[in-house]
């Protein structure tokens, strides 16, 4: 299967008019083929016309074809085998291993959402039965159902070319929504997002869902993303990146004559709070599970530990001086792109340059071209951190600020300052038993998610995971990014009131045979409607 570097608008490939660009790759800064189109304003309202003109029949769909069409998705993704492996260790720097990973995680996210559709509890099914008899005002029969949004623009994230990309989780949690989507690929790795893009289409054609259901628009620069927020077909934004890049879609969405949903995760510096019983029980295990959780991937993960808070001690000096040792034996890795390696560097100089900030290890200013970054760990003091705002900015990449605090109030102190984060950790064990109630109510008010005794990088696809928080960490901390809850983004209620029982939707008639779960008259059950309580 050889790569077009064309855009993808509903099943049928074209080719836009004027520039190109091109993959790079970041381990060696050679350009690889082929050239890939500039998208356009034109692309974009194409694909949004399209995705508008199917709307209605792709939500139309009964949850079993949809379930199977994102079955569908997963089976052709693994079908293109090592040819979407290699392509994305080219674009990205990325081990294979590491790829082989993220692609299972990304079609087992897709098959979990085809689960989700045919249960259908996401549907949100309300049933209150009608009492004309009620005095003294007829009780209405009321119906409630959760509807899918509209076409849906999805951003590919750089540092998951699988998993949060073209074919990742927002991509399968809108589709299983009913929502037709427009990608803009990430620019950093084409040829993996075409490869994705034309599995999808290959499902569409397989599966005969309608040809709107998906498009996919590349492009180097931020035009085609502005477009497609600013599109009025357009009916919500997902979105994972930068706090600038988020908070630039967000309000492009705003100012819109009809503003719509931004659901943008931008990252957080994800707090670990060292409590004393942990650092003696177990201070040496603590430092190197910190180390690795800090150089995974070369730190190139939204939930990276970015500041660690611990009580003075001669423990904490023993976990610090251990962290050191073991940070000093790592060598630098490739990050994914000259541009995060630039801004690596320019964010780790700007936290080191800050007074009270002592600095272990060099980022060094990025070569011509080159990609290579060593973490870095920075150290400081609990007045210094809640004195300059800027202590609180995510670096993204392997560096962590260490804070020494005097007691166990200004670590709690430092915890009610922080931002809204995507997730805060917690090592406790013996008396710190006493002190773990008071942090842990204030960091539910703070992340999205707790995290006790573990380090937050590793982000479990289930039912119950979050991933998201407050802002900055996320644009509306009510919803994930992640898990079969991220389904709930894309839709809205709709109740139907006095309606004749034909013109409802087959899940909210008295007699369906569907299984879906319904509250039925308050009372949660399956298949047929529950007698009705004497009134």
């Amino acid at each position: 299967m050889s790569l077009t570097g064309q855009q993808m608008i509903g099943t049928e490939r074209t080719d836009s008019q004027g520039r190109v660009f091109y993959a790079v790759n970041p381990a060696t800064g050679e350009r690889l083929s082929p050239a890939f189109c500039e998208g356009t304003e034109g692309d974009v309202d194409r694909a949004a016309q399209l995705a508008e003109r199917d709307f209605d029949a792709f939500r139309a769909t009964d949850l079993e074809r949809r379930g199977a069409f994102l079955e569908a998705v997963a089976d052709e993704l693994i079908a293109l085998g090592d040819q979407l492996l290699n392509r994305a260790a080219e674009e990205t720097g990325l081990p294979k291993a590491r790829l082989e990973g993220e692609r299972g995680r990304t079609v087992n996210q897709l098959r979990l959402f085809a689960q989700l559709v045919r249960e259908g509890s996401w549907l949100g099914a309300r049933i209150d039965r009608g009492n004309p008899g009620r005095t003294p005002l007829p009780k209405p029969d009321v119906r409630m159902l959760h509807l899918p949004l509209g076409p849906v623009a999805v951003f590919g994230a750089s540092n998951f070319p699988l998993a949060f990309s073209v074919a990742g989780g927002d991509t399968a949690s809108a589709l299983a929504a009913g929502c037709p989507v427009v990608v803009k690929g990430h620019p950093a790795h084409p040829g993996t997002s075409e490869l994705a893009g034309r599995a999808i289409v290959a499902a569409i054609r397989t599966c005969g869902m309608p040809a709107g259901s998906f498009s996919l628009v590349q492009g180097s620069g931020h035009e085609v993303g502005i477009a497609m927020a600013r599109h009025p077909l357009i009916k919500a934004v997902a979105f994972t990146g930068s706090l600038a890049g988020g908070r630039a879609l967000f309000d492009q969405a705003a100012t819109r004559p009809e503003p719509i949903p931004v659901f943008a995760e931008m990252g957080s510096i994800n707090p670990v709070f060292l409590l004393p019983g942990a650092l003696r029980e177990r201070g040496g295990e603590i430092a190197t599970g910190f180390v690795e959780a800090l150089t995974l991937g070369v730190g190139q993960f939204c939930t990276n530990p970015g500041v660690v808070f611990a009580i003075r001690s001669v423990e904490f000096e023993s976990f610090a001086s251990l962290v050191e040792a073991e940070l000093a034996a790592k060598p630098a890795g490739i990050m994914l792109h000259a541009g995060i390696r630039q801004n690596f560097h320019e964010g780790a100089t700007r936290l080191a340059a800050v007074r009270g900030v002592a600095q272990n290890g060099e980022t060094g200013p990025p070569g011509r071209g080159g990609c290579a970054a060593a973490a870095l760990l920075l150290r400081t003091d609990c007045p210094t951190f809640l004195a300059n705002p800027t202590l609180e900015t995510e670096v993204f990449g392997p560096a962590s600020l260490i804070v020494e605090c005097d007691s166990y109030d200004d670590m709690l102190a430092a915890a009610r300052h922080l931002k809204g984060q995507l997730t805060a950790t917690i090592h406790g064990a013996g008396d710190d038993s006493a002190t773990i109630p008071a942090l842990a109510r204030v960091l539910e008010r703070k992340a999205g998610r707790l995290i006790f005794n573990g380090f937050p990088t590793g982000v479990e696809v289930c039912h119950a995971m979050t991933h998201g928080g407050p802002y900055p960490a996320t644009t509306d901390s009510r919803f994930s990014s992640v898990g079969t809850a991220a389904i709930n983004r894309f839709l809205r209620p709709v109740s139907y009131q006095n309606f004749p029982v034909e013109l409802l939707p087959e899940t909210l008639r008295d007699g369906s045979p569907l299984q879906a779960w319904r509250l039925i008259d308050g009372v949660l059950c399956r298949g047929e409607l529950p007698r009705r309580a004497p009134v």
